[in-house]
């Protein structure tokens, strides 16, 4: 199942250095799930200022449940960057799916 997932920073003083903390352990775990054809695409979400304020990713797993396993091991969601999660399913044009190839 493909999904659309929308995650939200948090808005106190902190939430871009809790987002810059846990970056570099994030991006090595978006590769891995990649490689593995869990993520197809992201996308950081940017304020007017362009100040990183959230992340935009459509996914592909096996059902609901192992994208919730997933998201307990996120280091976005492990470091509190994320605040609020948006999960919509969705189906990716096939187009699009050769673009991972």
């Amino acid at each position: 199942m493909q999904f659309v997932v929308t995650a939200y920073d948090g808005t106190d003083d902190f939430a871009l250095e809790r987002r810059l903390g846990a970056r570099a352990e994030h991006l090595k775990s978006v590769e891995k799930r990649f490689d593995e054809g869990n993520h197809l695409y992201g996308a950081a979400l940017l304020d007017d200022t362009e100040k990183m304020i959230g992340s935009m990713m459509v996914v592909d797993y096996p059902s609901k449940e192992a994208l919730d396993e997933w998201l307990k091991e996120e280091p976005y969601v492990t470091g509190n960057v994320w605040q609020r999660i948006e999960i919509s399913p969705c189906k990716v044009a096939p187009i699009f799916m050769d673009l991972n190839k």
